[in-house]
Order: structure tokens, then sequence, then C-alpha cells
């Protein structure tokens, strides 16, 4: 751990200006849409995963379950993928700063989902992330949804570090290569 948290002050420090790491050892990511893989679905299909939205200060928000939306940390661990937004893209209000804007947005998305039910395919941590959004009128769109999330943010975002790269897909690799020494073996056999 401590590895990993010296590793990221130095990448801060030397070129990402993107997320930091707090006083208190927090990883923040102000204004930005955050990653993790879910445990045993992203071995098998790696572009699943869980997801949450950041407030200006960096503080993670995610709908983790049934009428609980959590702070400060992802439900499944520390993020692996993020993507700061663009916060031109905000639709301002004139009498809001920038950032009261962008954290009244998430707050109310929390109101909202601090009352409803979890469901895996339908309502979830995607669909949270998506309410946001519309709630700040991002990109002058208010349609925002699951599927819209998803594509909008698997082709911009980047990894935190290679190991958080290695993180997300080692499962994956795992089982490749237990399938294909699965396959090798009965072809030998036969």
């Amino acid at each position: 751990f401590d590895t990993g948290m010296r590793k990221l002050k130095r990448q801060k420090n030397m070129d990402r200006k993107d997320f930091y790491v707090s006083s208190a050892g927090k990883e923040r990511y102000p204004y930005s849409i955050v990653w993790t893989p879910l445990p045993f679905i992203s071995w098998f299909l790696p572009i699943i995963g869980h997801m949450g939205i950041c407030t200006s200060d960096g503080v993670i928000r995610d709908f983790a379950g049934p009428c609980y939306v959590s702070q400060d940390c992802l439900t499944f661990g520390r993020p692996t993928k993020y993507l700061v937004l663009d916060r031109s893209k905000v639709g301002l209000r004139q009498d809001r700063s920038e950032q009261d804007v962008w954290d009244y947005a998430i707050s109310e998305a929390v109101a909202q989902y601090e009352g409803m039910m979890y469901n895996f395919f339908c309502n979830n941590c995607h669909s949270f992330v998506a309410r946001c959004l519309n709630e700040l009128k991002y990109d002058g769109k208010s349609d925002w949804n699951m599927v819209s999330v998803f594509f909008y943010f698997t082709p911009r975002c980047k990894f935190v570090s290679p190991s958080r790269f290695w993180r997300t897909y080692r499962g994956f690799f795992v089982l490749v290569c237990f399938i294909a020494a699965a396959v090798t073996a009965a072809l030998l056999l036969t």
C-alpha cells in the first residue's frame, strides 16, 4: 500500500495534475468520473465495472446499493480508471460559482438515489452518474443514461497507474491462460 501511495504522489509531482493524495492518504479526483472492476464479473467482461463521480474536492460518491450512496470510497475498491470532465461543458447558473453548481448537482442526485432501490441491470452506479450529469446539464444534454455514460467514459478514460491497469485485467488474463492451458491439454490428450 505504501509503495502504491508513494508512486501516486511521485506521479502527481511529475506530470499528473488530474488527481492527488490528500494529507489523510485518500485519493482525490476533482471533477471526475472514476471506475473500478467488479469482482468476478470483470474477469469475464473486463469492460464491466463500478462507477462513481467526484465532487469539486475530489470526494468520490457512488450508488452502492439499495438506498445507499457511499462517500469517499468506491464500493469495490480504489479507482483503476478515471476521466476528468471538462468543466466548461457544465451548464452554469449566473448566481452560482462553478464549484457550487457542481457540488449542488451531485448532492441533488445523492438525495434522489438515497431513496431508490438498486438494480444491477437498470438502476445502478452508471445510472447515478448519468443523473449527476443530467443535473449538471453536462455537454448541453439532460438525457444521459447508463449506456451513454458507458460509451462516453470508456474510450476517454485513463488508468491511474500501471499497477491499476494490472488490477483491472489480471482476472481476465488468468482466466484466458487457464482456458488456453485446458484447451492445449485436451488437444494433447486426444
